[in-house]
């Protein structure tokens, strides 16, 4: 009787540290001082990582993959604030609308997500540690039957993946 409270005790433990792990963003492998700059350039955590969408901030017009010159240092700002912080890898995923044929929509998100890692890259961050992919027009963030929605799926998203 005594082994069968001190295994339920045991188990009531681990449950509560497992809980306490999976509420604590810290967890990831990233330091409080790094989670605090990640909030601060506006990342948000999700199920892929620390996400900065880039929608509202940097977007594409119609068919383009060149960066304005209003984005660019954006999107330097946020590459050094995260290299100074100690983060030196990201994932950047490239979007498009619904407009136009999917095979060359995905080819147009991979020249869109290649156009920022190249601005990463100009800022400091090792080449090997910057990926770039095309997720085509699968992951719309508003409603392409709206010019404004279409425009908010242009973008590109970077993600600090958790570890």
């Amino acid at each position: 009787m005594l082994r069968a409270a001190r295994l339920f005790l045991a188990l009531l433990l681990g449950a509560a540290v497992l809980a306490a792990c999976a509420s604590n963003p810290r967890k990831e492998g990233l330091s409080e001082r790094q989670i605090a700059v990640l909030k601060e350039q506006g990342f948000k955590l999700t199920e892929d990582g620390w996400a900065f969408g880039m929608s509202s901030k940097i977007l594409f017009g119609n068919d383009e993959d060149k960066i304005s010159d209003e984005s660019r240092p954006v999107i330097f700002r946020i590459s050094r604030a995260l290299l100074d912080a100690g983060i030196d890898s990201v994932r950047l995923e490239g979007h498009t609308d619904s407009q136009g044929a999917a095979d060359y929509n995905q080819r147009l998100s991979v020249r869109r997500a290649e156009a920022v890692a190249q601005v990463f890259i100009e800022a400091g961050m090792p080449k090997a540690n910057v990926r770039a992919m095309g997720m085509g027009m699968s992951k719309p963030v508003a409603d392409n039957q709206t010019a404004v929605g279409r425009l908010e799926n242009r973008r590109v998203t970077i993600i600090v993946p958790v570890e």
